[in-house]
């Protein structure tokens, strides 16, 4: 298998914010980014070219080789925020989902437009809830 190209690099999390295009977006992230270095306790760092991402534990992939991970991170995206926090796993996700407002989920992933439509103490609870989920579970497995 190949490596994956989602890996921390040292490209300014600032530049990378202030040039999104979208005036509303960009707001939006960097009050994500206050939300997210406080949950996780860690500053931004940029992962591959559109992933900011926020404290690093240690798993192995499924090849069997050790490689670091974001604990929580977002990336603005075409039609709209996706928040990286594994939502399956927390244990009140459920229940805090029911009051988040509107967005849609992947498997560990929140899409939202814009946090207008969000409830933020909800999500900021998520973000923590996310973060200490993820030191908890280690190791972990990628796919």
């Amino acid at each position: 298998m190949t490596e994956s190209k989602i890996k921390p690099n040292d490209y300014p999390v600032t530049i990378f914010l202030n040039t999104i295009p979208d005036a509303q977006v960009r707001a939006d992230c960097w009050t994500i980014t206050q939300m997210m270095m406080e949950a996780a306790q860690a500053l931004p760092l940029m992962w591959g070219t559109s992933i900011v991402g926020f404290g690093m534990y240690p798993g192995v992939n499924i090849d069997g080789k050790e490689e670091k991970w974001m604990q929580i991170g977002f990336s603005p995206r075409k039609r709209g925020i996706a928040l990286y926090i594994m939502v399956n796993g927390l244990e009140h996700s459920t229940e805090l989902l029911g009051q988040l407002g509107k967005y849609t989920h992947g498997k560990g992933c929140l899409y939202i437009k814009c946090l207008a439509d969000i409830n933020l103490p909800v999500l900021n609870e998520l973000f923590h809830e996310a973060a200490a989920y993820k030191v908890k579970s280690n190791p972990f497995t990628t796919r």
